[in-house]
């Protein structure tokens, strides 16, 4: 399947699409932002939504109708609420694209445009979530406004297996251990972001730190920062700064700035160094998300290692009922 395809016969069925909708849950719903983010900063024509799958089910956007597209995603293809608000999407005569890695899923359903996509080691990033919804956004922009970052966006698509390859070798090298080491002193932490790569910042935390490995941590936005939390900033205090390489970087040197003088647990992963300079700036921001989430998936295997706790290993998700 191809972005453009999908586009050219949601357009062709639909006319126009007025507002984009990406509905998902957990990792799922964060694979989904970027390309949220990337619709609201370059179209014009076309807002764009991002809900946690069961609040688009009891807080239902009115525009949602014949002139919507649905992006819904779920890893599994089964999750029920992404999966129902598919369906009263569908009901309500929006265009649906689904996202599954699971074929024969119920997310795998004639009714929808149903993208299966490949998982594991070595998939390119082009043809996983991540990847294709940038160009499911940058397809639909370009087809209805014009696109002039569309050639950067796809030309730094195709950079990024490479970049993330180099990346996990240097990650591994220079912090890994450390990442540990800190893990094991720090009960809890911090870690911040901004931008398109604040899907990883709050991924990092839910899904690869306390799902995953059952570490305490909390997400902020480094422009939030100075709203309030830097109060509980304090020598002994461990903060984690993903640091971006996009426009939005201003506030990641903004908070690295005080975090420098004001504690003396302090690691940074920076984007420019890992990397995404090889990237055309004006299409970083969308593009970057794949290569931190590369790097939360090293660290955390880092972590699990020392603390020997499997990623896999759940006590509640699937096993209680809830």
């Amino acid at each position: 399947m191809k972005a453009n395809e999908v586009i050219k016969k949601v357009l062709d069925e639909h006319g126009e699409i007025t507002e984009v909708y990406w509905v998902a849950c957990g990792g799922s719903l964060i694979d989904l932002y970027p390309s949220h983010f990337l619709m609201n900063v370059e179209s014009a024509k076309t807002s764009s939504g991002w809900h946690t799958a069961k609040e688009f089910l009891v807080a239902t956007p009115k525009k949602l109708g014949k002139h919507s597209l649905v992006v819904m995603g779920s890893h599994s293809g089964n999750t029920k609420e992404a999966v129902d608000a598919a369906v009263l999407a569908y009901e309500r005569g929006a265009a649906v694209v689904t996202l599954t890695d699971n074929a024969g899923s119920k997310a795998d359903d004639p009714r929808f445009i149903a993208w299966v996509y490949p998982w594991g080691d070595g998939v390119p990033t082009s043809e996983v979530p991540l990847g294709i919804c940038p160009m499911l956004a940058a397809e639909l922009i370009k087809a209805q406004e014009g696109f002039e970052k569309y050639d950067a966006l796809v030309d730094g698509l195709a950079k990024m297996d490479g970049i993330i390859e180099k990346a996990k070798v240097k990650v591994n090298a220079e912090l890994g251990e450390k990442f540990a080491d800190l893990c094991e002193e720090n009960k809890f932490f911090y870690i911040l972001g901004s931008g398109a790569n604040f899907s990883q910042t709050y991924g990092f935390a839910i899904c690869s730190l306390m799902e995953m490995q059952w570490q305490h941590c909390s997400y902020i936005h480094s422009g939030e920062y100075f709203h309030g939390p830097f109060e509980c900033t304090e020598n002994g205090v461990f903060y984690f700064l993903q640091m971006g390489s996009s426009p939005a970087r201003v506030m990641d040197e903004r908070a690295l700035a005080f975090l420098k003088t004001h504690t003396d647990r302090l690691m940074v992963l920076d984007a420019m160094e890992y990397g995404m300079d090889a990237v055309d700036e004006g299409v970083r921001a969308y593009l970057e998300p794949a290569l931190f989430y590369a790097m939360n998936v090293e660290l955390r295997a880092a972590r699990g290692k020392r603390f020997d706790h499997s990623p896999e290993i759940r006590r509640y998700m699937g096993i209680e009922k809830y």
